[in-house]
């Protein structure tokens, strides 16, 4: 879900003495001596300039993203993966994938998380939280529910990379994490001495210096981020001091809930007592809560159990915590299975191979490019295999063979960059996604837009599973994906409304297929959903019946691809040729606008327009007025954004447009004034539609505009909330191509290196994208020539044998714009001119 766009500044950072001068005593000690902070200060800077550009993985940054918006999960994770942990912070704006890199309180260690969600939190179940003991050893006088154990972290100490997260915290507790597919591993370090300084963050916001005896205690919270959960059950084993239960979670997007549980085990040291709590109440006791277990029904809020050991010999303590959602003897036999041995530089280094074999699909020539450039593109390119998890062994809803993913937040992002991108690299991976929402479809009745914890979330603007089964069939996939009942599906979605469209398929069938548009009074009877976003899902129905039609085609459905290619016109009955660009600045009272006309505008049942600002919910005019449950006809974004968004039949919308020529200077327009905003995902293809009127030179420019620009190696190095379709974006741009979802066409750009390699899906061969004359100053940007194979090649479009069959496209570059890609044979395939 793209979410609402929020812009937060860290808040202004407290120098404390105490840590700064222990974090000194730490960087200077021997290496073999626990020296986090040395890492910290000194490792990153030696590790560029010491390991040859081979180790893909010393430019990888998880912490990309994760201020400004970015909801970045940047934690310990495998390609996919279910377990998920990192640090999670009391920045309740931001925190919606746990973590934020600002100077928020650190208030648990927890589990399972989504990345680059809306603005609502998601998941962060299971927080475990050290303390290195209790004032006058008294387990009663430690801190067990956020607002009180929520501690300061040592500033800059935040370290992530693939398979691997750690940070420092002012309570003299130095914590790494490291995971498996279905568990966590986290070293906690404390510190050697008897009594034990930290900062206490006091209820006032100040931090306050105690001593407590070394004795850690260690805390098991069966919270979640959103603060979600209803009852729970929750024990602790006084002998092993294994930790089991688990809860009922509310979706973060949608309808329903999900149960998740936690099986936690520890190592390093010996346990002196055991307990539970209930809010700030602590006992000894009592060793098991919940329904489960005992009378006592779990309340909302922090609950759960606790682990006091005495003070750790090699001043460690491990804590594994495998995680379910079958049961918590499911949750501990998943830790068992892959983490029996404890060893966390073995399963560090299990992770690192895995990200390691994962990326080396993809070879780049680094010369010339500086590391932020190079953190950009592999950063990005790691982020696009967070989402959507493999939960396949781990669905509580039915039983099937198939593949089972969840966390596809949302495909409305998802679509246009991400799977696409998938196929390409990863097609073993995006086959058994596409099983997965087809075995969604024969349990559920209908793919998902949106689904997270195993609930159906919220429908965005059209039913665009369509365009990811339909990329995934014209593309070839084929390995188990039943296409005769993937086709059904998307049949399904076109022509059968169900009862609350709010969450699955479409609404207002009967006014598509009748009027050929969704009015804006939309009179549905037959389902239930926001009646709004008129223009956005009319666009969005036409795209995806086009689509279909393509399925109809290769699976020779003929009547139904006439059908459905007559749907996909309905775009034009929104059309209104004299609108124009002007809007009432709020401010001053005074009409601002251009000299623009003709967009999209709702059209009421009668036939008659409505209106809706060009530019609302656009950066330049209201732009925080159109999320899910706007009024408006447009969803994040303007009628400027939605009338280009016809990649069915560019041609006609160019000919509406007024030609090439009017086009290429509305677009650049669109790009120009602010009315972008390319931190949402509809955004992205405009950057490249030059190439439809014949001047790809033009994206090339605009892909240089925002590259580094918004997407670049800071923590804010993203313009938007990034589900894995922002990685999408910035790994297609330095790539040199970029796909139109849905179709057989990817749009050539130069590649921002001087040659990058792609495997080919047989593992066999490669497909090579080389500058012949590449300057990395990137004064030269602009495709003079190209050849394919050794031949002249004109096309400003490739198509997707060129990545399965392997081969080398090399361009020629220039400083200015060329005939290369303008002829109208060397357009790409638009409807109406019968290229498709």
């Amino acid at each position: 879900m793209a979410g609402p766009f929020l812009t937060t500044f860290p808040r202004r950072r407290r120098v404390l003495a105490v840590p700064v001068v222990f974090l000194l005593i730490w960087a200077f000690l021997p290496i073999e001596t626990f020296n986090p902070p040395r890492r910290v200060l000194f490792g990153i800077t030696t590790a560029l300039a010491g390991k040859s550009t081979s180790d893909i993985l010393q430019f990888v940054d998880p912490l990309i993203g994760t201020v400004n918006g970015g909801h970045v999960f940047p934690g310990a994770t495998l390609p996919y993966g279910m377990a998920k942990p990192v640090a999670d912070t009391n920045n309740y704006g931001e925190a919606a994938a746990g973590f934020v890199s600002d100077d928020s309180l650190i208030q648990g260690f927890s589990q399972l998380h989504d990345s680059g969600t809306g603005g609502n939190p998601s998941m962060g179940n299971f927080q475990l939280f050290p303390q290195p003991g209790c004032p006058e050893d008294n387990f009663t006088r430690c801190s067990y529910v956020v607002s009180e154990r929520a501690t300061s972290r040592i500033n800059g100490s935040a370290t992530a990379r693939p398979g691997y997260f750690a940070i420092g915290l002012n309570n003299s507790i130095y914590v790494e994490m490291t995971a498996t597919a279905h568990a966590s591993l986290f070293r906690f370090n404390f510190p050697s001495e008897a009594e034990v300084p930290y900062m206490y963050a006091a209820s006032s916001g100040e931090s306050i210096p105690r001593t407590v005896p070394n004795s850690p205690l260690i805390i098991m919270d069966i919270i979640d981020l959103g603060n979600s959960r209803s009852g729970g059950d929750v024990k602790v084993n006084a002998t092993t001091g294994r930790m089991q239960g688990g809860g009922k979670f509310r979706a973060s997007f949608g309808q329903g809930s999900y149960e998740a549980y936690f099986c936690a085990d520890f190592r390093g040291a010996e346990i002196r007592r055991t307990g539970t709590f209930l809010h700030e109440k602590a006992t000894d006791s009592v060793q098991a809560i919940g329904a489960l277990y005992s009378d006592v029904r779990i309340p909302h809020g922090s609950a759960g159990t606790w682990v006091q050991f005495v003070s750790a010999p090699k001043n460690q303590i491990l804590a594994r915590v495998g995680v379910s959602f079958i049961s918590a003897a499911q949750a501990c036999l998943n830790g068992e299975r892959e983490i029996p041995d404890f060893e966390f530089s073995r399963v560090v280094t299990a992770a690192e191979v895995v990200w390691q074999e994962k990326l080396s699909v993809i070879k780049a020539d680094h010369t010339g490019l500086n590391v932020d450039l190079l953190k950009t593109f592999w950063s990005g390119l790691y982020r696009t295999m967070l989402s959507p998890q493999d939960y396949t062994g781990e669905n509580p809803l039915w039983q099937s063979d198939e593949p089972y993913y969840d966390s596809f937040y949302c495909i409305w992002d998802s679509f246009r960059a991400q799977h696409p991108l998938l196929t390409i690299i990863d097609p073993e991976t995006q086959t058994d996604m596409v099983r997965a929402l087809i075995d969604i479809y024969k349990n559920e009745g209908k793919l998902p837009d949106c689904r997270m914890s195993f609930s159906k979330g919220f429908t965005q603007g059209g039913s665009n599973a369509d365009v990811v089964l339909a990329d995934a069939l014209i593309k070839n996939l084929t390995r188990g994906i039943d296409w005769t009942l993937g086709y059904e599906a998307v049949v399904s979605d076109a022509e059968e409304e169900p009862s609350d469209w709010s969450v699955s398929g479409r609404g207002g069938i009967e006014s598509w297929q009748t009027l050929g548009y969704i009015p804006v009074d939309d009179d549905d009877r037959k389902g239930t959903g926001p009646l709004s976003r008129s223009i956005s899902r009319t666009v969005e129905y036409a795209y995806d019946d086009f689509t279909i039609a393509l399925m109809a085609r290769e699976l020779g459905h003929k009547a139904d691809e006439a059908k459905y290619l007559k749907r996909s016109h309905n775009w034009k009955n929104l059309w209104r040729p004299d609108y124009d660009d002007h809007y009432r600045d709020k401010a001053t009272g005074t009409i601002q606008g251009s000299s623009w006309k003709g967009f999209l505008q709702p059209r009421l049942r009668n036939g008659t327009f409505s209106e809706q600002t060009a530019r609302m919910c656009s950066p330049v005019y209201e732009q925080h007025v159109c999320y899910f449950d706007t009024r408006h006809s447009t969803y994040e974004g303007s009628p400027w954004l939605y009338s280009f968004y016809v990649p069915q039949d560019m041609a006609s919308l160019i000919s509406l447009m007024g030609g090439p020529t009017s086009f290429v200077e509305r677009l650049d327009y669109f790009h120009s004034s602010g009315i972008n905003y390319m931190g949402n995902e509809p955004n992205f293809l405009p950057t490249f539609q030059f190439h439809y009127a014949g001047r790809p030179g033009r994206s090339a420019y605009w892909v240089h505009q925002y590259i580094p620009s918004l997407f670049n190696s800071s923590i804010a190095g993203i313009p938007g909330n990034d589900d894995c379709a922002m990685g999408a974006f910035s790994a297609f741009a330095f790539m040199g191509f970029f796909p139109v979802a849905g179709q057989n066409v990817y749009l050539l750009t130069p590649p921002m290196f001087r040659e990058v390699s792609i495997r080919t899906p047989d593992g066999k061969g490669w497909t090579t994208l080389r500058n012949a004359n590449f300057d990395s100053e990137y004064t030269n940007i602009y495709i003079q020539s190209a050849k394919l194979n050794g031949k002249q090649y004109t096309r400003n479009w490739i198509t997707h044998d060129f990545f399965v069959d392997g081969g080398v496209l090399e361009f020629v570059l220039g400083p200015k714009e060329s005939e290369w890609g303008t002829q109208k044979e060397d357009l790409p395939p638009s409807l109406s001119t019968g290229t498709i």
